[in-house]
C-alpha cells in the first residue's frame, strides 16, 4: 500500500488528540511536516514526532514547497481556516480542514470551486460520522426495526455553568457543536426543506450562544439537533421514533473520554461501550408482539476519516463528505444568525 505523506498546520490540543493518535494506527500514513506559529509549546509530543522524522517549522511556505506532501490537515483556530485553506489550495495542496470549516456558504463555495478548478482534494474533518452512537443509530435504521422514520433527536449536552465567553457567532455552540450534529443529519437525509431555529445565550446575556434547539424539516420527518451547556442531567443522546418502533441511546461515544485520560486508539477496548451503555430498541413485529432489545454499540473510529481521504486521494474514490453536503451544512449554520 502506497504511503500517504501528511503535513499539519497547527499543533494544539485538537491536533494531538483527534488527529495524530489516529494516524499513528495506520502504517501507510506518515506525518512528514508540522507547521505552527510557535514551536516548543508541546516539547514531549514534538520530540516524539521528530524522533520518527517529522520536520517542524513556522512557515506555511515550507509545506507548499514540499512536493512530497500528499495531504495537508488544517487544525488552526477556526477564524484562520478560510485564509489558510485558500493559501494551500492556491499552492496546489490537497486539504482536510477541521471544523467548523468556515463561517459563510460563500466562503465554502469559493474554496470548493478553487479546489475543483485545480483538481485538488478539499473536505472538512467530519469525524463524528464515525462516532459509535451515530454508527449504531445508522445500523438500527438500516435494519428496519423502526419502520418509516417520523422524528429523530440528537443532543450534545454538557454542564459548564461558569464557562460563558464573549465573541462572535462563529465562536459559539451552534457553529462549534451544531456542525457535528447537522452534518450527521445531512449525511443521513440530505439537505432539509426548511429549518427553524432557537439559538440562545443562557449563561450570560452578552456571551456567545450556548444553547440551541433546531428543527431540520424533511417531507415526512423532523430531525432535531440540540445542545446546552447547563445540563446537570443530560438528555438521552439519541431518540428515534418510527412507525413501528423507537430507539433510545442515552450515552455518547467513548473515544473522547478515553483520549482525555490518555487511552490511545489501538489499545484494546478503546472507545468501546460497556453493555450498560447499549441503546434499546422497542418495536412491534409482524405478529403485533412488542419486542424490547438491547443493541450492541458499533465501535467508533475517527481514523476512518483518514481511510476515506486516502481512498479518494490515492485511489480516486468519491469523497466521504460531498461538496453538496459541505454547502448544505454551512448554509444551515449560517442561516441560524440571519
Amino acid at each position: 500500500m502506497k504511503e500517504m505523506n501528511i503535513a499539519y498546520v497547527g499543533f494544539g490540543k485538537s491536533t494531538n488528540r483527534y488527529h495524530i493518535p489516529y494516524v499513528k494506527t495506520r502504517d501507510h500514513m506518515k506525518i512528514k511536516r508540522v507547521v505552527n506559529r510557535s514551536l516548543g509549546k508541546r516539547p514531549k509530543e514534538q520530540a516524539a514526532l521528530e524522533a520518527t522524522g517529522t520536520v517542524f517549522s513556522t512557515a506555511l511556505s515550507d509545506i507548499i514547497t514540499d512536493d512530497s506532501i500528499d495531504l495537508v490537515v488544517v487544525v488552526t483556530p477556526a477564524f484562520a481556516h478560510y485564509d489558510t485553506v485558500k493559501q494551500l489550495l492556491m499552492g496546489g495542496k490537497n486539504v482536510l480542514c477541521d471544523k467548523p470549516l468556515v463561517e459563510t456558504a460563500q466562503e465554502a463555495k469559493t474554496l470548493i470551486d478553487l479546489a475543483n478548478e485545480k483538481g485538488l482534494f478539499f473536505m472538512p474533518f467530519q469525524n463524528r460520522r464515525f462516532d459509535s452512537d451515530f454508527l449504531t443509530v445508522k445500523k438500527v435504521i438500516e435494519a428496519g426495526y423502526l419502520g418509516d422514520l417520523i422524528d429523530i433527536t440528537v443532543n450534545m449536552d454538557h454542564f459548564r455553568a461558569n464557562d460563558a465567553t464573549s465573541g462572535q457567532p462563529f465562536d459559539g455552540a451552534w457553529y462549534g457543536h451544531g456542525v457535528h450534529l447537522v452534518d450527521q443529519m445531512i449525511s443521513l437525509f440530505g439537505k432539509p426543506s426548511s429549518v427553524s431555529y432557537d439559538i440562545r445565550s443562557v449563561r450570560q446575556e452578552d456571551a456567545v450562544d450556548d444553547y440551541f434547539n433546531v428543527n431540520l424539516m424533511y417531507p415526512k420527518l423532523r430531525a432535531t439537533v440540540a445542545a446546552t451547556e447547563v445540563a446537570a442531567l443530560p438528555h438521552p443522546k439519541w431518540i428515534v421514533y418510527g412507525t413501528r418502533g423507537t430507539f433510545v441511546k442515552a450515552t455518547v461515544d467513548q473515544q473522547e473520554n478515553d483520549l482525555k485520560v490518555g487511552i490511545m486508539p489501538g489499545t484494546e477496548g478503546f472507545g468501546c461501550d460497556t453493555p450498560d451503555d447499549f441503546g434499546t430498541v422497542t418495536y412491534y413485529n409482524g405478529n403485533g408482539d412488542r419486542i424490547e432489545k438491547r443493541i450492541p454499540s458499533v465501535t467508533g473510529d475517527y481514523a476512518r476519516v483518514y481511510d476515506a481521504v486516502y481512498e479518494t486521494i490515492m485511489n480516486g474514490r468519491e469523497k466521504l463528505v460531498t461538496d453538496e453536503q459541505i454547502l448544505a451544512v454551512i448554509e444551515t449554520l449560517e442561516h441560524g444568525f440571519h
